[in-house]
């Protein structure tokens, strides 16, 4: 038996030739653009040997009359061909209304054009569920006039399209309505991202957010017919080789209705996210006035925000107005032709987990993002202040090697001269400036010196900072201890940061990343100068953020840890700490930082600790004072000369300090 096959190189179609194959001894003639050739070569090592002999190529395309088939392959395919399968279309609801009017509309009028030219046996169309439209109600296999609202191209035009097969009135036809084709239900196989998929990046944000068995309140949604591929396949062949069939139309669709609450709880089991244990009909929303819907649907605030929230989830704008589907479709005529072969339609719930794993492995679109270190600051200017030692010497030498142009700005020159040839020598590039930035008219001279030589700054690194550890009973005559503290980690890297962001929103591009402390996140006692000055620029970060957003100019904050760097030297107590981070893990956190550009990186403990100061703030409170109780002062603190002792901590607090890795105390 001879076939022929448009949309062969595509999803639905690389499986139905590989069934096809397996029919019979005969030749299967596929229609494929010149440029889809190496296209069919890859295929046919998923058909196997005997696609070498039976699978043929005919050059053609879709928007031509006859699909563009050559005079010579017509003459050749004349008589021969049983049946014919038109499954060339779009069936991406993103693609724009001429490419669906192109494939789906000119393609099927070339299809039967040529069709008719070759007396082809039987022309199967490959229709959707969308010819329905959003038919309020139960469709039938035998309604098609019924159809309602075809304002969307993708509905308009496979409505069409089947109404163009219907009427032509000179070749046999039978035509087949796909629900929404999901991957392999063996496998798990699928070539792109369409329908349900749209939603796995919201579900796997929620995996990787939210505690599964906290329950979420979400919408109930309209109904959603899902198939996986290998049925619909199954289906296909087997109701195109049935005789007395011409002229019907059959419905290949799941009999179990589903509404899209209920679809995205399976995959949510599937990804281990928490699932919709509260779901909101949506005739709830009716009952809110009109007037009111259109005035919120208008606000330009409103609209921000939702824009930001598909960007980020990922979900194409058009996919929604398929949330609150109003059609279900009736599939008994056909399920009773394909229960005598066995042919039914799997429990979605007995391989979601194979499409999910599928997608998660191969189609994850943040699979294919760069998320190097050596991808995001290539060839790119990195400022990093406070860069001569510490944090900022271990991040200006991980910065280089991946390829930056580092700028280090430090006041100690020989220091500078130490970080300039480490990574010279490794073959990176760097320039060093010798700037007090607490000064503001050098701090206004290195911004404009910097400008002048590199045109613009693409990351600022605000590391420099200054930390003191002595509580406040200790403090009284010591106001200029808060003074000089904010002076640098405050006012001088909102200074240096404001020199910068006129360049960046020029350039609408630009990274500001502030080094602050897990401190503000704990209420850390002892370092209330230190805690406040970082919590002032976090705030100023904030801020900044809210206004700079549409202009591409992104702020990070870093809740650093206790990192071991000569800013703590003073204080001999953190030489018995082993749970303190090295310079190494604080560079990585950066390099994080970089890549992703997130709003906030933070140490679990100390989100962890951040909550429970606004759940149960008197218990934080009691348990930071017992801490603070439990660790002496330094000496530098109590005043003592170098070479005194000081209280040594106590075993119980070393053991609180290891469970509290990290934590200033």
């Amino acid at each position: 038996m001879t076939y022929f096959v448009t949309g062969a190189t595509g999803f639905i179609g690389r499986f139905l030739v590989q069934s096809l194959l397996q029919q019979g001894k005969g030749r299967i003639y596929v229609l494929v653009r010149p440029r889809s050739l190496g296209k069919l070569d890859e295929l046919r090592e998923f058909w196997g040997k005997d696609s070498l002999k039976r699978v043929v190529p005919i050059k053609g395309d879709l928007g031509q009359p006859k699909l563009g088939v050559a005079k010579a392959d017509l003459t050749m395919l004349k008589g021969k061909v049983k049946h014919f399968y038109h499954l060339g279309a779009v069936y991406d609801l993103n693609a724009s209304a001429e490419a669906m009017e192109k494939a789906n509309i000119t393609g099927t009028k070339g299809a039967l054009e040529l069709a008719e030219a070759v007396n082809a046996g039987c022309f199967h169309l490959v229709s959707s569920i969308a010819a329905a439209g959003l038919y309020r109600g139960t469709f039938s296999e035998d309604m098609f006039e019924e159809a309602e609202e075809l304002d969307h191209p993708y509905h308009r035009t496979k409505h069409d399209s089947e109404a163009m097969v219907r009427a032509n009135g000179r070749i046999p036809f039978r035509v087949y309505r796909p629900g929404a084709v999901l991957g392999h239900s063996q496998t798990g196989f699928i070539d792109k991202i369409d329908g349900p998929y749209y939603f796995f990046k919201a579900l796997q944000r929620l995996r990787e957010s939210w505690p599964r068995w906290i329950p979420l309140v979400g919408i109930e949604g309209g109904y959603i017919n899902v198939v996986p591929v290998d049925f619909v396949v199954d289906a296909l062949v087997h109701l195109s080789h049935q005789p007395k069939l011409d002229g019907r139309c059959f419905h290949l669709t799941d009999p179990k209705v589903r509404r899209v609450g209920g679809l995205l709880n399976i995959f949510a089991r599937a990804a281990h996210a928490p699932e919709m244990a509260f779901r909101l009909d949506p005739k709830v929303f009716a009952m809110v006035p009109e007037p009111v819907t259109q005035s919120v649907g208008r606000s330009k605030p409103i609209q921000n925000v939702f824009n930001q929230l598909l960007r980020d989830l990922q979900v194409p704008r058009s996919v929604l107005q398929f949330v609150n589907y109003p059609t279900r479709f009736d599939s008994t005529a056909t399920q009773k032709i394909l229960d005598k072969a066995k042919i039914r339609v799997p429990a979605l719930e007995d391989y979601a987990w194979r499409l999910w794993d599928y997608w998660e492995r191969h189609l994850d679109p943040d699979l294919s993002i760069d998320r190097s270190l050596k991808g995001a600051v290539k060839g790119k200017v990195v400022m990093i202040t406070g860069g001569s030692s510490g944090i900022g010497e271990a991040a200006a030498i991980r910065i280089a090697e991946a390829g930056g142009k580092v700028i280090v700005v430090a006041r100690d020159e020989e220091k500078l001269a130490d970080v300039r040839m480490k990574i010279t020598d490794a073959g990176g590039f760097v320039k060093t400036y010798s700037c007090d930035i607490t000064e503001y008219a050098a701090n206004d001279k290195l911004a404009k010196d910097v400008l002048k030589e590199f045109g613009h700054v693409d990351v600022l690194i605000n590391n420099a900072g200054r930390s003191i550890r002595r509580s406040l009973a200790l403090s009284y005559d010591r106001f200029h201890d808060f003074e000089r503290t904010m002076q640098l980690n405050y006012f001088a890297c909102v200074r240096l940061t404001m020199n910068l962001l006129p360049s960046m929103t020029a350039r609408k591009d630009g990274h500001v990343i502030n080094v602050s402390s897990i401190g503000v996140l704990t209420n850390a006692p002892r370092f209330s100068a230190y805690v406040s000055s970082k919590a002032a620029l976090e705030s100023f970060a904030r801020c900044a953020a809210s206004e700079f957003h549409d202009e591409n100019v992104h702020f990070t904050i870093i809740n650093m840890p206790l990192v071991r760097t000569p800013m703590i030297a003073p204080t001999k107590l953190y030489e018995e700490m082993p749970t303190i981070i090295s310079p190494d893990e604080a560079a990585d956190m950066i390099a994080d930082a970089i890549i992703r550009k997130p709003q906030r990186i933070a140490t679990r403990l100390g989100v962890i600790s951040e909550i429970m100061h606004l759940v149960m703030p008197k218990m934080s409170e009691v348990v930071m004072n017992s801490a603070y109780r439990m660790f002496p002062d330094s000496a530098a603190a109590l005043g003592k000369r170098e070479g005194e002792e000081q209280r040594p901590a106590t075993r119980e607090a070393m053991i609180f300090a290891s469970l509290m890795r990290g934590i200033h105390w």
